[in-house]
């Protein structure tokens, strides 16, 4: 007889072994993992959900309506003056420069990949003896945007200032954004940004580069409205709309100035005055997009 009360109480007790398919066949299989891949079903059946509420998502829109609604303080807005515009194609080579867009070749594997914010649409003019007419076309930042509909992951939205803003980082390159885009305004970078030799220090640092497979387009030089705003705000007084007027890369290069930027919220600007001429009116305004870039038409009087 054991002088160990713990054996005795063993020798004494019945025998109770597991039967075989209750026995553990392995050390590790505890109830620590056995909890570890409940949680893991529970994680993957939560995935799962997600991805089959995905399409009613974005059918709805719930998503882009949580930014979309929010209106802040100011409303910015362009406008520009084709009877001013010369066509020299100023504003894209500024538009390109400041925000660091990527020049592609000629060669036949770019054909339909080039990049472009801000671009130069070319028509016929009505007088046969005239030269052709230029529109300058950059993103229209509409007030209900399609692409903000469409977008599984909210990479790209409508800012509080009426701005439709691209969040690089958390875009997926699905493109449905190009796709509901009735302006084409949006470019995809089909390969890295590639800038050779000296042509590195002439990037913005105030813009950052953008990677493969993401979809890019105008900000209206937001980093730009930034740095006015933080300046008003140290100085402790409100935007002045003369510091607005010419303040995106192609306003400031247009030597006609005929594109002009501000605050169409304020009544006083000069954007919400031609805004409201005669002459103003907005590309495809029957889609009811209210593109926030106004157009005003060449005055024939002359």
């Amino acid at each position: 007889m054991s002088t160990n009360p713990k054996d005795d109480a063993a020798d004494s007790a019945p025998d109770m072994a597991l039967p075989a398919s209750a026995a553990p066949t392995n050390a590790t299989e505890t109830p620590a993992r056995r909890g570890f891949f409940a949680r893991m079903g529970l994680a993957l059946g939560g995935v799962g959900a997600f991805f089959a509420n995905l399409p009613s998502a974005i059918a709805s829109g719930d998503h882009a309506k949580a930014t979309n609604n929010r209106k802040g303080k100011h409303q910015w807005g362009m406008a520009i003056d084709l009877d001013r515009c010369s066509g020299c194609g100023a504003c894209t080579v500024a538009c390109r420069q400041e925000n660091n867009v990527p020049v592609l070749g000629p060669a036949d594997e770019n054909r339909g990949a080039h990049i472009e914010w801000m671009s130069l649409l070319w028509r016929d003019s009505e007088d046969h003896d005239a030269l052709p007419e230029a529109l300058p076309f950059p993103c229209q930042h509409c007030e209900r945007a399609p692409c903000t509909q469409v977008c599984p992951v909210g990479a790209t939205y409508r800012d509080a200032d009426g701005i439709t803003a691209q969040i690089w980082s958390r875009c997926i390159g699905c493109r449905y954004c190009m796709a509901a885009c009735p302006y084409s305004r949006r470019s995809f970078n089909w390969k890295p940004a590639e800038w050779d030799g000296d042509l590195v220090q002439m990037l913005n640092p105030d813009v950052a580069t953008r990677p493969r497979g993401v979809v890019e387009k105008c900000t209206f030089c937001h980093h730009r409205i930034q740095d006015v705003k933080e300046t008003a705000r140290v100085e402790h007084r409100a935007i002045r709309d003369p510091e607005l007027r010419y303040l995106p890369a192609c306003a400031s290069a247009c030597p006609a100035k005929a594109i002009v930027f501000g605050d169409t919220n304020d009544p006083s600007s000069l954007v919400s005055a031609l805004a409201k001429k005669p002459r103003a009116f907005r590309l495809l305004e029957h889609l009811g997009t209210r593109p926030r870039v106004f157009y005003l038409k060449k005055d024939r009087r002359g």
